[in-house]
């Protein structure tokens, strides 16, 4: 993706203050939309697996939940364009087409690229939104220049510390990062129970169940310090007053705005 990588470094136009609006006609749709769900639920389990292993290095642990973010987007992306996705974007990027395909995939492949770089690039929180509605769901990607929230748990790498320590302190930095690690491990647990919670199967649920559910997240790290938040999002009922068909990108809504708010109340964001 090295072409690909060029043309978007840096170019956040596409994602700002847009989402993407994806329609939910059947239950066939619905169980994909579950499915993609339950593979961020389950990045975040293995996610907490790692970070509670001693043995694992912290950024293995982030690098694998990246991962599978990564997986669910360009899923998205074949949907949408196909395999010759890149191309796409990139003739978008250029103003060789202006239509809502390229677009759409132009929109995640920033997105993706992003996500991507996230391991080598510090004091920029990835923290996407995503709502479901009763016949669409839709996904928010942003990104803050900052490391943590208010709200945001925070863990400590010894592998990417730049401190000169004597034995005695850096054997106590060492294990009070690891109980740092198993702390928020535990707490990313239980943040993947809330995207089981907000997102139900559709054939293990009713409609009036399962037809309002949202949540937002955050992640990002400085230096040697890493920080994680999910959370619960209630949807605005009132946001869509027209069905649609097909993916569209849309305005962000009141719950984007909200968010930003609790969330970045002293960073600048780049939707």
């Amino acid at each position: 993706m090295s072409e690909q990588q060029d043309r978007f470094n840096g170019d956040t136009r596409v994602l700002h203050r847009r989402a993407v609006r994806t329609p939910l006609p059947d239950e066939d749709a619905e169980r994909m939309f579950h499915r993609n769900m339950m593979a961020v639920a389950d990045a975040r389990e293995r996610k907490a697996d790692l970070l509670a292993d001693p043995d694992v290095p912290l950024l293995a642990a982030y690098e694998a939940e990246l991962d599978r973010l990564a997986e669910t987007f360009e899923r998205r992306l074949r949907r949408i364009a196909g395999d010759d996705y890149e191309e796409a974007a990139i003739a978008y990027h250029r103003g060789e087409r202006d239509d809502r395909i390229g677009a759409l995939i132009a929109y995640y492949v920033e997105g993706l690229w992003r996500i991507q770089q996230r391991t080598t690039v510090t004091d920029m929180l990835f923290s996407p939104l995503i709502l479901r509605y009763p016949d669409s769901f839709t996904v928010n990607i942003r990104f803050a220049s900052a490391y943590t929230t208010p709200e945001s748990v925070v863990y400590e790498s010894p592998e990417h510390s730049t401190d000169d320590l004597d034995d005695e302190h850096a054997e106590t930095y060492y294990e009070e990062s690891l109980y740092s690690q198993r702390q928020a491990a535990a707490y990313v647990r239980e943040t993947a129970d809330i995207i089981r919670e907000q997102f139900p199967h559709p054939d293990e649920s009713s409609f009036d169940e399962r037809k309002y559910g949202g949540i937002v997240a955050a992640g990002g790290r400085r230096g040697s310090v890493f920080s994680d938040v999910l959370t619960s999002v209630e949807p605005d009922p009132d946001r869509f007053s027209e069905p649609i068909t097909e993916p569209t990108l849309v305005e962000e809504g009141r719950e984007a705005k909200r968010t930003e708010r609790e969330l970045f109340p002293h960073s600048d964001v780049v939707h």
